[in-house]
């Protein structure tokens, strides 16, 4: 068994990060300790745990946080799964297949303090019983806080001037060359009603902005209550000024944005894509971008990372970043805690407030 040793610092009560995660005991029934396990890959539970939410899930279980397991098919690691009740998983967990189920015959609940399962819950786990939570929804407040700042920076063409201004070093006239700028009764389209797309339909609805939504699970209704208009994908990508995309990587959403959607987008508009590279039309869009007719924000790509030569670093209107708008830094803390607050739902024999339901797995990141 590969583990990893972390130290568990004296520190206050951690506040309670969502309030639907707040816990009020069963009257005269004092929580369980259960026997809980921490799997994720190397070295990201120094990270991930700061002191306060090592203590508070060292009190919630019965949990030894000098160990992290990194990998499930090792004598010790199999000597360490016959007792447990929970693992709290993170980023690099091992796939929990039917050998490491047989493994952990008192299993019960898999708390994944990051956002998607689908990389280690196994249909095995589901056919068990197997209860799961994922703090997706707490990875989705930075990738939508990311979202809004590319946003009102893509109206506001920052990209461009700001490449300008560092050219000519000098002033010129900027208003008059970039006539028509700004974030008043600009149009925006966001593309799936996914946790992330309905925050950033949230963060942005003080702005003058007219906002439309994409989703085929939504009704019109649904996206009048959030804020938005709903619309087909082809009138929002000829109508928005900035297209974001917030689907899930499925196969029928390969190349949802695709080259004859690319070119239905207006002059000047920017693409933002937070989401995975393969929703959009890499090529088509390289081609867009080389030609100058549209603007995009990054985050993800196909590959993942661009080759060396690729245009797209050197590009004027072209922002990218390294897969970073989810959580990074501080910001994984608020994942660990949303577990933590899970953890101690489970003890007090209450259901989970963020569960993964096999049902919604085909559908969503």
């Amino acid at each position: 068994m590969t583990t990893t040793q972390i130290t568990c610092a004296a520190a206050p009560e951690t506040r309670v990060t969502d309030p639907a995660t707040a816990v009020a005991p069963a009257p005269g029934a004092a929580p369980r300790r259960p026997r809980a396990l921490l799997a994720m890959q190397a070295g990201l539970a120094e990270r991930l745990i700061d002191p306060p939410t090592l203590t508070r899930l060292t009190e919630l279980a019965d949990l030894d946080p000098r160990f992290v397991l990194h990998e499930f098919d090792t004598a010790e690691a199999r000597a360490a799964l016959a007792d447990a009740e929970v693992i709290v998983s993170s980023w690099g967990c091992p796939p929990i297949d039917e050998a490491v189920l047989a493994a952990a015959p008192r299993l019960r609940a898999v708390l994944h303090a990051a956002g998607s399962v689908k990389h280690h819950i196994t249909e095995a786990c589901w056919e068990r019983g197997i209860q799961v939570t994922s703090a997706a929804w707490a990875n989705a407040l930075p990738v939508a806080e990311y979202t809004v700042a590319a946003v009102l920076a893509g109206n506001k063409q920052l990209l461009r001037i700001g490449t300008d201004y560092r050219t000519r070093r000098a002033r010129f006239d900027w208003d008059a060359e970039y006539a028509g700028i700004g974030n008043y009764r600009r149009t925006v389209g966001i593309v799936g009603a996914s946790r992330i797309g309905r925050r950033v339909v949230e963060l942005l609805s003080p702005y003058d902005l007219e906002l439309l939504l994409h989703d085929p699970y939504l009704t019109e209704h649904q996206a009048t209550e959030l804020g938005a208009r709903l619309v087909p994908l082809d009138e929002l990508c000829r109508l928005s000024d900035v297209v974001s995309v917030h689907a899930p990587q499925l196969p029928e959403t390969e190349h949802l944005i695709d080259r004859r959607r690319l070119a239905l987008m207006r002059d000047g508009a920017t693409l933002v894509n937070t989401a995975r590279g393969s929703l959009v039309d890499q090529a088509a869009l390289t081609e867009e971008l080389v030609a100058g007719r549209l603007d995009a924000v990054l985050d993800v790509t196909t590959p993942e990372v661009l080759p060396a030569d690729s245009p797209l670093y050197d590009l004027p209107n072209v922002l990218l970043t390294p897969h970073m708008a989810g959580s990074l830094g501080n910001e994984l803390h608020r994942m660990a805690a949303a577990a933590a607050d899970e953890l101690a739902r489970y003890a007090a024999g209450l259901p989970f407030a963020h569960p993964v339901l096999p049902q919604e797995i085909g559908r969503i990141a």
